[in-house]
């Protein structure tokens, strides 16, 4: 058993440290982000799961003048650099918010969680209310804010004035660390009050960053890079690291020899080629390969528990993945073809739009692909993929892949549900008439014609049309199972309809070329006669028929026997 200790879902620098959890030493941001002077305005977008919250939490705890933080830095890269400790480390005020959990279906349930944040943030600050430095009109807009008995026009200004409150308490600048600032943009967007959103967000912003002669300066981090036209206007001093940009490139996510590390301590590292597989593939910055590293610790801690744990789609089990969802239910943008070739390892190539608002992202395919691309559902090709792609590469476009097998399961469960959806949409008692009825023409142009509108995927194996199949029949009153056991073997679906005492047994073939369909089709009945797949059904059904369906690429041939009929 490893006796590396994980603190999962752990974002407290200071908690990790001191229950001694594994930390990936990542305090030589510290280092880069002070090598000169920082910009007035840092804001540093990666997409989630990838550290941001644990880094900011580490800045905090590095800057504020209200803590001793030299233990818990003790041994990590930043501590060799005595010189940067001593004019930086715990030498200034600090107000930080997350804003991860601002939500709400109203605008007004929004400014609620708004003053929610600020309020419990507050605690920590209520001694500025004694502070002699502040004059009574301070003071009084400061409880109004700590006690949550703000206006929207107090709280629009509420960083602002916090900032001031502390530098003139401390007599030093405040530094500003803003977590997650576009989470209440996208919620905005989602439920209808967006414009409301951005001028609030703006107004805040704008009063805190853009005229605050108090403040050293503030760095936000979030996952999409909002149009500085949109939220940040007049900010002169404004820097973005997006994952395209070279600094900070490897401060977000696990490196390959810190995955490497990790691995070697907790005595897995045979364990490597297959994180490599599910975990690995983003390029950040000029090429730098990262591994996602929610999921590294937490396929770490299952295998600290069970040796024998297989991987898993981590971010399934996180919230965001309707992204996908949404992008692969779009029918006015012919995209079908380019997620085919996604999801069958290959790349396209787009214009990367880095710089967005929310409701935006869906009206061009660029912007569809950008954010994708942003949130790190996609990743920039390699070289080597590119040249297997057989394209050179445009020096104003981008090739974009999916970077690894977590990813590619989310898509394809995405399309799997999407298909289900489209399929209850769907009228299909033409195909179900055609079906029980035995007009084998008619279903595989049916059938056909489905596929034709299908993303494709797992390069049209068996499975792909198992799972095609399948989906048709959810949700129409039929039972339906698959690959159970059934007389001498395996069927591979069998429908039932109780209600008319009626049953099907299909047997599914993956033809080569066309010209193998027909027979192959006739192949798969034998099958089913040889195999007696309908031994289970035949005293129990007044009718029992088969199908064998043969498949080529989006083409169906369904050939028909009705074995039993009382």
């Amino acid at each position: 058993m490893s006796a590396l200790n994980i603190l999962i879902g752990g974002e407290s620098f200071r908690e990790i440290r001191e229950l001694n959890c594994c930390y990936v030493d990542k305090t030589d941001i510290l280092e880069e982000l002070l090598a000169s002077v920082p910009p007035k305005v840092s804001l540093i977008t990666r997409p989630r799961r990838f550290g941001k919250t644990l880094t900011m939490s580490m800045l905090r705890e590095f800057f504020d003048i209200q803590k001793d933080s030299r233990d818990i830095f003790d041994g990590l890269k930043v501590a060799r650099n005595k010189e940067l400790c001593d004019e930086w480390m715990n030498k200034h005020p600090v107000f930080y918010i997350s804003l991860k959990r601002v939500e709400g279906l109203t605008f007004t349930e929004a400014l609620a969680g708004f003053r929610e944040i600020i309020s419990l943030q507050g605690s920590e600050y209520t001694y500025l209310l004694q502070s002699s430095e502040l004059s009574e009109s301070e003071k009084n807009a400061l409880h109004s804010l700590f006690s949550g008995t703000n206006d929207k026009a107090l709280l629009e200004s509420s960083l602002q004035r916090i900032s001031v409150a502390l530098h003139s308490h401390w007599k030093r600048q405040p530094i500003l660390l803003i977590d997650e600032y576009d989470v209440p943009l996208a919620c905005a967007q989602q439920n209808g009050y967006y414009h409301e959103m951005v001028s609030f967000i703006r107004n805040m912003l704008g009063a805190a960053l853009k005229t605050n002669a108090a403040l050293q300066f503030a760095i936000l981090t979030g996952c999409l890079r909002i149009a500085k036209e949109s939220i940040f206007t007049g900010l002169n001093n404004f820097k973005c690291y997006g994952i395209s940009e070279v600094k900070f490139s490897d401060k977000f996510g696990f490196t390959s020899s810190e995955v490497d590390d990790i691995l070697a301590k907790a005595s897995f590292s045979p364990k490597k080629e297959e994180m490599k597989e599910w975990y690995d593939g983003y390029r950040f910055g000029n090429d730098q390969e990262i591994y996602c590293p929610w999921d590294i610790l937490q396929y770490v801690n299952d295998l600290r528990d069970n040796p024998n744990a297989q991987p898993q789609a981590y971010w399934n089990n996180t919230s965001g993945n309707a992204i996908v969802r949404s992008f692969i239910g779009r029918t006015d943008l012919n995209i079908g073809e380019k997620f085919e070739i996604l999801i069958n390892g290959g790349c396209v190539e787009t214009k990367i739009v880095e710089s967005l608002t929310y409701d935006s992202l869906h009206s061009s395919e660029e912007n569809l692909w950008s954010l994708l691309y942003l949130t790190g559902y996609l990743t920039k090709a390699s070289e080597e993929q590119i040249e297997a792609c057989g394209r050179l590469a445009d020096e104003d476009k981008t090739f974009l892949v999916i970077p690894n097998k977590e990813v590619r399961k989310i898509f394809t469960e995405s399309i799997a549900s999407w298909f289900t959806d489209s399929m209850l949409e769907m009228d299909r008692r033409p195909l179900f008439d055609s079906f029980w009825n035995g007009d084998a023409e008619k279903l595989s142009r049916l059938v056909s014609r489905i596929l034709l509108n299908t993303i494709s995927y797992h390069d049209y194996k068996e499975d792909f049309y198992h799972a095609v199949l399948t989906g048709i029949f959810v949700g129409s009153g039929y039972a339906v199972t698959s690959n159970r056991e059934s007389g001498r073997g395996r069927a591979d679906i069998i429908v039932k309809d109780q209600r008319n005492s009626r049953s099907a047994v299909i047997e599914v073939k993956h033809a080569s070329a066309s010209a193998e369909l027909a027979p192959l089709a006739e192949v798969a009945l034998q099958q089913i006669d040889e195999k007696e797949y309908d031994a289970p059904l035949r005293d129990n059904y007044e009718t029992v028929i088969h199908w064998g369906m043969a498949f080529f690429e989006k083409r169906c041939i369904a050939k028909f026997n009705a074995a039993i009929s009382h």
